[in-house]
């Protein structure tokens, strides 16, 4: 068992604490320096496993997790508000600190995207797109210039907020559109999109996280993509893990864990063509691994945001 002797583990526990004793995680000087400590200490590759963590430590994981999506949504909600009181809020997007990392992931994604889908989708859905929509913004603006964009998220506030940034856009305004409803609800209609993005922090642990993968499984079109963010080594102490085999009723069509800045991993997969419990049969649900091009992997390599992001 790893646990609090390993020098790893003992630095993140000790910023667990610091952090859980906060009394708010509202954007401050002393929520940010956590968190970018926190980072800071999670970048770096590491081998360590977080399933083999004593018991004691997984929970604190978890906790950990938590307190970091609670800090992302407020960081977001705040600069949302801000944006949105301006006459233009997307001329204004790089008031947000990691803009930038947005614009690196976001061309990341769709470049892994484009070797595996080479038709332009005609809609996508984004699940989990919180107060500030910025995969989906830069995605829309950037790369996918005539896609349609169905944002869901759960709280209408967030969505509120969002709503209020591209409502001035002639074009975003017509493509991009709010759903505020839980996505365990929505069924057939995820049959409509090619791709779906599922966001890092749409399920706070694995357990919450696959049984959204399943109810995907189930609802969206055969032969569509589904792109998610996982983690791999030390920055599993921040975000959920995903592994292929937790993709059951998808084809794994690439994992890729980053070696820099860049926090999380990227997985791609296409919906089996055949209803589940026939591939659960045949494959146990598993996908294949397709490692990316070389050129990708050093594409990724170049990609330096200017600070460390603690948010998907």
């Amino acid at each position: 068992m790893v646990c609090q002797n390993e020098p790893l583990v003992q630095k993140v526990c000790d910023l667990y604490e610091q952090i859980s004793s906060l009394e708010s995680l509202k954007p401050s000087k002393d929520v940010d320096m956590l968190f970018t400590q926190l980072v800071l200490t999670c970048i770096p590759p590491n081998p360590i496993d977080v399933d083999k963590l004593c018991k004691k430590t997984q929970e604190m994981r978890s906790n950990l997790i938590r307190l970091c999506g609670e800090a992302e949504g407020l960081l977001e909600s705040h600069f949302s508000a801000i944006l949105g009181s301006y006459e233009n809020p997307l001329d204004h997007l790089n008031i947000f600190p990691y803009y930038p990392n947005y614009l690196k992931l976001s061309h990341l994604e769709f470049n892994i995207l484009n070797q595996h889908h080479t038709n332009v989708p005609g809609k996508v859905a984004f699940v989990g797109s919180g107060p500030l929509p910025l995969t989906s913004i830069v995605l829309a603006r950037n790369h996918l210039t005539t896609t349609s964009f169905h944002n869901y998220d759960i709280d209408p506030s967030a969505n509120s907020k969002a709503l209020q940034l591209v409502a001035s856009h002639p074009d975003l305004s017509s493509r991009m559109f709010f759903h505020t409803t839980d996505i365990m609800k929505v069924t057939s209609e995820l049959q409509e999109f090619d791709v779906v993005f599922l966001a890092a922090l749409v399920g706070m642990d694995k357990e919450e996280k696959v049984k959204v993968i399943d109810h995907l499984a189930k609802q969206m079109a055969p032969g569509a993509i589904l792109m998610l963010r996982s983690a791999h080594g030390a920055r599993a102490f921040l975000y959920p893990v995903i592994d292929p085999c937790d993709l059951r009723g998808f084809e794994v069509l690439s994992v890729f864990h980053p070696s820099d800045e860049v926090i999380n991993s990227v997985v791609i997969a296409r919906k089996y063509a055949m209803p589940i419990n026939s591939i659960d049969h045949q494959q146990n649900g598993l996908g294949s691994m397709i490692v990316l091009p070389n050129k990708c992997c050093e594409m990724l390599a170049s990609l330096k945001p200017p600070q460390p992001c603690y948010h998907g």
